[in-house]
């Protein structure tokens, strides 16, 4: 029996936990099969600020902070105890039935007090996943409620993600989430995104640019402007590479948007609080949007809550008129997990963590990352705040795909992984999003495991 001790003296059998997991439980996104033929999985059994541990005492920094999500790092008991006090009062009602409870009224006014463009309606969910969901919900009962309810069609982009349910996962942009029958639904179109590595060879950065806006009006033109309900996007395409936007695109998808009259949503599940320096993504690119979608950093993912936030445009139609909107879940505002959201919100503000990534750690971050550019298995290094990818190459002037594609990434990975860092292949590149509480000497640790790894693969 193997007996790591855990900050709480905790023992664990790892050979048992593995067991009772592939008897019993199916991982998202993974061949069940494969992690039998592996053996079982990693036990995760404690954190503390931008490190795990395993149950066998191996520590990892998480260069993934979580699942881009752990803004504040591991181990802040202030959300353990305002979840404690919370359970103690209230441990949850619904907000039907014309009833609310104090904190998810508070949290409200916290998010809209942040939130971009004067955004400051909050209808509450669980996971991104049920908030995009809600969005689809949202713009297209605005437009019945204004008499045109023949604009439903909802343009998003390839190589997005907006969540794995049949109706988020319809607007994601990946061929294989879509490899069930009725995926995706009517009515959901994809266009083009900027991806100038990939797909902008022989163009400048300014070319590909103004391709991808002339591919996104076209994909509108054909579906018709007179049916379009809005256009989602990320920021920053976060699962998709982190593609950042080149300079002037937002810009563009705006102006197409005014111009045939379509309501525009930015999903900041990845982007939002602090993660690209600051509060929104939508801020740091000078983004308008008319509803955004907020999950993950809103609580640090120390418990499940999620929010599309909305005004102006919207909430005229929506708020301050007469009607139901028939939506919502068992959970919408819990009371434990907006306590949580709202001391997660407070400690970002009190300690002015979305500050220093926009003006210090996130500007380091980027520049310790593009050292890296000097290897030769590294072609581009992307980002911005404290999020980024490591695209490799074999050929670096050429910028031909590697075959099998995610090969030498995923080797990367594996390799990162058992050397005590966690990162993330996505393609042929490595992505990053540590916790917005870690250290410069932290990142330096980050960038030379990374080398000494990507070494091993030279030749």
């Amino acid at each position: 029996m193997n007996e790591p001790i855990t900050s709480k003296g905790q023992v664990y059998d790892t050979s048992s936990i593995r067991a009772l997991d592939l008897s019993h439980h199916m991982h998202p996104f993974a061949d069940q099969q494969e992690l039998v033929s592996e053996g079982g999985v990693r036990v995760i059994t404690r954190g503390e600020g931008v490190y795990l541990w395993d149950s066998e005492g191996e520590r990892l920094l998480d260069g993934m902070g979580g699942l881009w999500c752990i803004n504040i790092g591991y181990g802040r008991k202030e959300l353990v105890e305002a979840a404690a006090r919370q359970m103690e009062e209230l441990p949850y009602y619904n907000t039907f039935f014309k009833t609310t409870t104090p904190v998810a009224a508070e949290l409200a006014a916290e998010i809209a007090s942040i939130s971009p463009n004067g955004l400051d309606r909050i209808f509450y969910s669980n996971s991104g996943s049920e908030a995009n969901d809600t969005n689809i919900r949202l713009a297209r009962l605005y437009w019945t409620r204004l008499g045109r309810p023949e604009r439903k069609a909802i343009i998003s982009r390839h190589n997005a993600y907006h969540g794995s349910s049949i109706g988020s996962g319809s607007l994601t942009g990946f061929d294989d989430m879509h490899d069930i029958a009725g995926v995706p639904i009517a009515d959901v179109h994809h266009a083009p995104a900027p991806f100038w590595w990939r797909d902008g060879r022989g163009q400048t950065v300014e070319e590909h640019c103004a391709w991808a806006l002339d591919r996104l009006e076209e994909t509108i033109l054909h579906v018709g402007p007179e049916n379009v309900a809005a256009f989602i996007g990320e920021p920053v395409q976060g699962a998709g590479g982190v593609l950042t936007p080149p300079p002037g695109y937002w810009q563009g998808v705006q102006e197409i948007c005014r111009r045939y009259d379509i309501l525009l949503i930015c999903d900041e599940v990845i982007c939002g609080f602090g993660r690209t320096g600051q509060w929104f993504g939508s801020q740091t690119y000078a983004i308008e949007p008319d509803i955004i979608t907020t999950a993950k950093g809103l609580s640090s993912g120390y418990l499940p809550i999620s929010a599309s936030v909305f005004g102006g445009r919207v909430a005229s139609v929506l708020m301050d008129k007469p009607g139901r909107m028939n939506h919502g879940y068992t959970c919408s505002g819990h009371p434990v997990a907006a306590a949580v959201a709202l001391e997660n919100i407070r400690i970002l503000k009190r300690e002015r963590i979305v500050e220093r990534v926009g003006e210090e750690i996130g500007p380091y971050f980027q520049a310790r990352l593009r050292e890296l550019l000097d290897h030769p298995l590294v072609g581009e290094v992307r980002g911005v705040g404290l999020m980024a990818a490591v695209e490799l190459t074999r050929d670096k002037e050429g910028r031909t795909p590697i075959e099998p594609v995610s090969s030498l990434a995923t080797s990367v990975r594996n390799l990162c992984f058992k050397t005590g860092l966690t990162t993330r292949a996505v393609r042929d590149s490595l992505v990053f999003s540590p916790p917005l509480v870690i250290s410069k000497d932290e990142i330096d640790w980050l960038v030379k495991r990374l080398r000494d790894n990507l070494n091993q693969f030279v030749g």
